[in-house]
């Protein structure tokens, strides 16, 4: 094989992943990442969501502690009919605390048929549906969030443009 055949892969996926960067127009961007999120990182994430929708873009994302809820509150301020939070199972598989959230969300996708699988199992079946929706995935991860970053590697195999943000 020569050089050149080798290296046009790489260059039409750079040339797709900048098209991407520079669309001007509105994006349907993933939000995902670790429940275990100093509130520094929370605070940081709200302004990353809500400065998305500010700017015309749908958020995307799941309803566990966390990222998600950061992306949840910075989404609603901003334009809650810009949200859509998919949960990996029913509404009462989720945690007292994410409830109240939840219950305002205007988009939400329960999942009562992974009710019988395991959080990580269902999270990432959930994960799943969520790339297929997005165009962008933004995620905040840890080098061992196993299932985050799997996530990643689909999304990409999809051709969808990945940000990863490390906590470690």
């Amino acid at each position: 094989m020569s050089q050149s055949s080798v290296e046009t892969p790489k260059l039409d996926t750079l040339a797709q992943e900048l098209a991407a960067i520079q669309q001007t127009s509105s994006k349907r961007i993933a939000l995902l990442g670790s429940r275990h999120v100093p509130i520094t990182h929370q605070h940081l994430i709200e302004m990353m969501s809500f400065a998305l929708v500010q700017a015309g873009n749908s958020i995307i994302t799941s309803g566990a502690t966390g990222t998600n809820s950061a992306a949840i509150k910075g989404a609603m301020r901003a334009d809650p009919s810009l949200l859509t939070v998919i949960l990996p199972q029913s509404m009462n598989r989720q945690p007292l605390e994410s409830r109240s959230q939840l219950e305002q969300v205007l988009h939400l996708v329960e999942k009562p048929e992974n009710d019988h699988l395991s959080l990580g199992e269902a999270s990432t079946l959930c994960n799943r549906e969520i790339i297929t929706r997005c165009q962008q995935l933004i995620c905040f991860a840890f080098h061992d969030s196993h299932t985050l970053l799997q996530t990643c590697e689909e999304a990409e195999e999809q051709r969808k443009v990945v940000t990863r943000f490390y906590f470690d």
